[in-house]
């Protein structure tokens, strides 16, 4: 109890030294020029005086100092933009030359970029001030002298822009600063795309978009943070598309625009489609990095300006140069898949770029082959990649299968094929493609595995393909017979009507059977739904077109596939 006082004491000293280091530090705050230096506080108090001192009335005075900083900083940025209105009015008053002033007021806008990036990072609101008061000097300006005053030229104007995104790439690659990156950039994208509108000469200003992309993409593979990708990108994407658009109408709407060769149209969408490709590969292959719902997305949208551009303003020959590269891009794709991303435990790479080789695949063989050639191909194609997936048990290469047989029968004829043969006229004899399609579906659904406890979306892809295998031999079947039997008697529609019930019939209990045998449980079900398609056939072919013994046996036929198809079904099944 007797130390009780001098414990007083000792705490009432502590909170003296503390009161007056934080009157120092606010007096420091709101006066930084001439601040002294302010002693240190003590290096340890009692545990009872840091449990007494409470730190509301700090903050509180941190904010207060924040506040008149605040507008500070807003007071020095008005008077910034009001040096720039006063150089504006001696070159309006023929005090200064035009490009003189045109020259100090791109030097003036840099000072404050300069100033915003030497900054401290604690003061971000004064450093995306500073920012913003050297884009708001600099964008105007450069808009009056190109559009108003007709001073300097679009390529002189674009190159300014171009040296103030330099500028700010090279001032804020030490300390990596977004903001002041992001502001810079935004501005530069901005002002290029509506210059690039206005001056009706929009290709300077593509090229300063495309540095911009690729200092953007330098620094984020280095480690940096991305500034505005999105806005760039997007500026660079509409002034391409508007390019491609003026110069692909007739020439007596652009009677304005200067005259551009072909290499000029074709440059800007291949250059963005190089920036980005070599971006993602660089990211995904070498840094092993996941791809980003944006590069996905913007690679696709610079691949399709690119071919848009070949086929707009390319050779002769464009459609098969186009479908040439994009085979070799498939090719590149798979081999990525296979070798680099195949072993990943993360799965995004994998799906992004075995999703755009088949694309590129399918687009390739549009292109550049003809019906035959692309039918076997694609065959081809589907019947590897069955394989591969079911070895590698990769979904996504199992759908890729099923999406080339699907093309293939298009492409073949095989689904117009299909619909005459049950439904339609009945057709000829089936030509190569078709045949070649419909061995395609059938060696595709072979070499799909069954695996119990599938999901839904595999066993959604197996009785796809099944479907199409069992539709095309029910197909096959029919115009055989059909062609049997016209050589014997003259075909009727009441004899092709009972052929059909009967091919259908038998696929029925085949496909039953085949299903319980295998424990293939999608082959079972295609059986029960042929039954459903018997039935409407009865109704609409058979009665309408029939003769009265022929629908006795169509008839006769159903009846006996009602009771043996769910039959065979559970007897295989309890075997």
């Amino acid at each position: 109890m007797n130390d009780l006082p001098g414990a007083i004491d000792q705490l009432g000293t502590h909170l003296e030294a503390r009161l007056e280091a934080l009157e120092r530090r606010v007096h420091a705050l709101e006066h930084p020029s001439y601040a002294p230096i302010s002693p240190p506080l003590p290096d340890s108090l009692p545990v009872l005086a840091s449990s007494v001192l409470p730190e509301q009335p700090a903050a509180e005075a941190v904010r207060f100092a924040q506040a008149g900083g605040m507008f500070a900083v807003l007071g020095k940025a008005m008077l910034g933009i009001a040096g720039a209105y006063l150089l504006r009015a001696a070159a309006e008053f023929a005090l200064l030359p035009r490009l003189a002033a045109a020259s100090i007021a791109f030097l003036y806008a840099i000072a404050w970029l300069v100033w915003a990036a030497r900054t401290p990072a604690a003061a971000r609101f004064a450093r995306f001030t500073y920012t913003c008061t050297s884009a708001l000097i600099l964008a105007p300006m450069l808009w009056e002298l190109t559009m108003n005053y007709k001073v300097l030229p679009a390529a002189a104007t674009a190159g300014a822009l171009a040296a103030f995104v330099c500028i700010a790439f090279a001032l804020a690659w030490k300390r990596d600063l977004a903001l002041v990156l992001g502001v810079a950039y935004g501005t530069a994208a901005a002002a290029a795309l509506a210059l690039g509108v206005a001056s009706h000469q929009s290709e300077p200003f593509i090229a300063v978009l495309l540095l911009t992309i690729l200092l953007g993409e330098y620094a984020l593979l280095r480690g940096r943070k991305a500034a505005v990708r999105w806005l760039v990108a997007a500026s660079a994407d509409l002034a391409i598309w508007a390019l491609i658009y003026l110069y692909f109408s007739p020439p007596n709407t652009r009677e304005d625009y200067p005259v551009l060769g072909p290499v000029s149209l074709l440059a800007p969408g291949l250059l963005l489609f190089l920036v980005f490709a070599a971006s993602v590969i660089l990211k995904t292959a070498l840094c092993r990095k996941n791809i980003s719902a944006f590069e996905t997305i913007q690679t696709m949208i610079a691949f399709f300006l690119a071919a848009v551009s070949l086929l707009c303003f390319g050779p002769p020959a464009s459609t098969v140069i186009l479908g040439i590269l994009c085979l070799g891009l498939s090719a590149a794709g798979y081999i990525a898949v296979f070798l680099v991303f195949g072993r990943a435990a993360e799965r995004r790479n994998d799906v992004v770029f075995a999703t755009w080789s088949a694309g590129l695949f399918v687009a390739g063989c549009w292109l550049c082959l003809p019906p035959v050639w692309m039918t076997a191909c694609l065959c081809v194609a589907a019947i590897a990649v069955a394989g591969s997936g079911a070895r590698m048990d990769r979904v996504v290469l199992e759908l890729h299968s099923a999406v080339f047989l699907l093309m293939a029968a298009a492409a073949s004829g095989l689904l117009v094929y299909l619909s005459q043969a049950l439904a339609g006229t009945l057709p000829g004899v089936p030509g190569l493609g078709v045949c070649m399609a419909s061995a395609c579906a059938v060696l595709c659904y072979a070499a799909a595995l069954p695996r119990a406890g599938e999901p839904w979306m595999p066993q959604a892809l197996h009785l796809a393909v099944a479907l199409l295998a069992a539709c095309a031999a029910a197909a096959l079947l029919i115009v055989g017979l059909a062609h049997l039997l016209a050589l014997s008697v003259p075909l009727g529609a009441h004899h092709l009507a009972f052929i059909r019930t009967f091919t259908i019939c038998a696929a029925a209990v085949a496909l039953a059977f085949s299903g319980a045998h295998w424990r293939r449980i999608e082959l079972t079900r295609i059986g029960y739904a042929a039954l459903a398609l018997i039935a409407v056939k009865l109704v609409l072919e058979d009665l309408r077109h029939g003769h009265l013994e022929y629908i006795a046996a169509s008839i006769f036929l159903f009846a006996i596939t009602l009771i043996a198809v769910p039959r065979v079904a559970r007897a295989r099944q309890h075997v």
